[in-house]
């Protein structure tokens, strides 16, 4: 899933290397009008389907709730959102209310057609906007969510800060990212896998090694969770809690609008 922005005279990692922020924003773009017609079956490839148990996950932890507007950032194809939508209409069933309103929003045009060509939920509306300048009123969501996009973004403070604007007092914040395995035979193990057999993969079926030798150069330069947990304090987050998954592979880190 992706998203990017666009801050001047910054600069912003791009796999190992450091470049313009703004030239971030146009090489990640590059990066995803590549995949994105192969990006939900790379992912199963990627993680030998694991990554659907951590989106179970962090769907439970967000918990939709009826009549609820929910923001989910770089929303790629929609695979949040879709959850989101239902768990929130079987809550409805169950207790009455609103309808939910779960909108899609990603930088790339090319990832929400792909969305939108896979099929929503009624729920669901589809956007193309920029997480460091989201198209919102302060204050208008009950709950945000980016998964597996805030290392594609130039400035994640500023992402982080945009995400706190727009969320009610009271309102969640939930990220879904690749993270560090926090034992050390686990990091080794993964560490081989990602260099050695995702590149080629993304070879293999996207046609694509140099895209996905990017995406898992991004995931080693991101930050820590504890990093990434005092970097979410900082944008005005209360309460905020690290969930690992699978060892550190991934982690959920939820915060709250208070």
């Amino acid at each position: 899933m992706t998203d990017a922005a666009s801050p001047s005279g910054k600069t912003s990692p791009f796999g190992f290397r450091d470049v313009d922020a703004k030239e971030k924003v146009r090489m990640v773009r590059g990066v995803f009008d590549s995949v994105a017609s192969n990006y939900d079956l790379m992912n199963d490839l990627m993680s030998a389907g694991v990554h659907r148990l951590w989106k179970d996950a962090a769907a439970a932890k967000l918990n939709p709730r009826p009549g609820e507007t929910i923001l989910d950032v770089a929303g790629g194809t929609g695979d949040m959102a879709r959850r989101y939508s239902k768990m929130a209409r079987a809550a409805q069933e169950r207790r009455g209310g609103d309808d939910a309103s779960v909108i899609v929003l990603d930088y790339n045009a090319e990832m929400i057609m792909a969305g939108v060509h896979k099929g929503g939920e009624p729920e669901m509306s589809w956007t193309v906007g920029d997480a460091m300048n989201l198209p919102l009123p302060d204050a208008s969501v009950d709950a945000y969510s980016i998964s597996f996009g805030i290392r594609n973004v130039a400035d994640v403070d500023a992402a982080l800060r945009e995400a706190r604007r727009v969320l009610k007092p009271g309102g969640r914040f939930l990220c879904l990212e690749f993270s560090r395995p926090i034992a050390g035979p686990i990091r080794a193990a993964y560490d081989a896998w990602s260099f050695h057999a995702i590149p080629r993969i993304g070879e293999w079926v996207a046609k694509d090694r140099d895209s996905y030798q990017y995406l898992v150069e991004s995931i080693r330069r991101f930050p820590d969770q504890p990093t990434f947990k005092r970097m979410i304090e900082t944008a005005g987050f209360s309460r905020v809690t690290v969930s690992n998954l699978s060892g550190g592979v991934a982690a959920i880190h939820h915060g709250w609008a208070i």
